[in-house]
């Protein structure tokens, strides 16, 4: 890829477009792409490619514009991620192996629960840690009780840090991530993300929206504005986060570039490095880890196909804002079908 200090404009004020030849993608190859889309026009919202830094291709759904953000789902915690990282280098926060009640001292565990006292913040991160609903390969989280109990951080601490720490998916841990970002820092997980990633990078600042109530479309659904926050304040870790497709593709360029924007850091390379470094589970900081025709690439995914895909070798960002829903789509099913052979050069 080319080296972040080549690069000859960053997309802070505004993203470059260019005919895909010009970045070595083959035209034929994108208009299947789009009749693509046009089939899927009911559930994918966008759809925006960066390659070599600029912006090939561009599709949106009916209805949906370049300005419209869409809840993006579990990519909020790829975000979370982020966050986790410019914390640890600005200080508040001193490590990945502090223990998870360290900064809780309220919270009191029984004496027989030693994996809850020494559960370690690269546990949430890595969704190592042990929850309570181990009833299949990826848990069923009770996520509607969740939304109805009036302190959500009490909550995913009873339920985490019991029995074998696998890599086991969960809402509850990123959840607990942001209520650490919060109490270390003394801002929210959309404040601290606001001005010190998103005002950097030029995306959209994430307006604050109250919580008129907790029901599934004001959690899960339609309803999801700006980034949604329990009973007491604190942003939800693993998903609600809303942005546009043309954002989505400004965070993936930042970690395409280690980190790196206009000469300025943003995250830590070293931060970079560790959340996608590769490991048996396939799954690094909050990033989904993957190989695609020999290439090495690493992903933010959410539910009914929301994606930001980075593709380092390639010089490419993918971001997919997609209609949220329980169905298991693959998100990465359009790159590697359809945007990896697009490429010619």
């Amino acid at each position: 890829m080319s080296a972040a200090g080549a690069r000859d404009y960053w997309p802070t004020e505004a993203w470059q477009t260019t005919p895909p030849e010009a970045v070595g993608m083959r035209p034929a190859e994108l208009g299947d792409l789009a009749t693509f889309l046009r089939s899927r026009q009911r559930q994918l919202r966008g759809v925006v490619i960066v390659r070599r830094g600029r912006i090939a291709f561009e599709w949106y759904g009916p209805g949906c514009r370049a300005e419209h953000a869409h809840n993006v789902a579990s990519v909020t915690k790829s975000v979370l991620s982020a966050l986790v990282g410019i914390a640890i280098d600005a200080g508040f926060i001193r490590s990945v192996d502090q223990t998870v009640l360290e900064f809780f001292p309220e919270y009191v565990p029984a004496a027989d629960e030693l994996q809850k006292r020494t559960l370690t913040l690269r546990n949430l991160l890595t969704m190592t840690a042990p929850v309570a609903w181990k009833t299949g390969a990826l848990g069923y989280e009770p996520l509607d009780r969740l939304r109805r109990q009036p302190d959500w951080v009490q909550y995913a601490l009873d339920l985490i840090g019991r029995g074998e720490r696998r890599f086991q998916y969960s809402n509850v841990g990123p959840h607990l991530m942001s209520a650490i970002l919060a109490r270390t820092t003394g801002m929210s997980a959309r404040e601290f993300a606001n001005e010190r990633l998103f005002r950097p990078l030029g995306m959209r600042q994430i307006p604050d929206h109250e919580m008129t109530s907790f029901s599934v479309e004001n959690v899960f659904g339609k309803n999801v504005k700006g980034w949604v926050k329990d009973p007491s304040g604190i942003n939800t870790g693993g998903w609600g986060l809303t942005l546009t497709p043309r954002d989505m593709a400004r965070f993936g360029f930042l970690y395409l570039n280690r980190g790196t924007w206009d000469g300025a850091t943003v995250i830590p390379p070293t931060w970079i490095d560790e959340s996608t470094a590769p490991n048996p589970n396939a799954y690094g900081y909050y990033w989904w880890l993957k190989t695609t025709h020999s290439t090495m690439s690493f992903a933010a995914a959410g539910s009914g196909g929301n994606l930001i895909g980075c593709v380092p070798d390639q010089d490419l960002v993918v971001a997919i804002a997609a209609r949220v829903t329980m169905m298991n789509e693959d998100p990465w099913s359009p790159v590697e079908t359809y945007i990896l052979p697009a490429i010619e050069t």
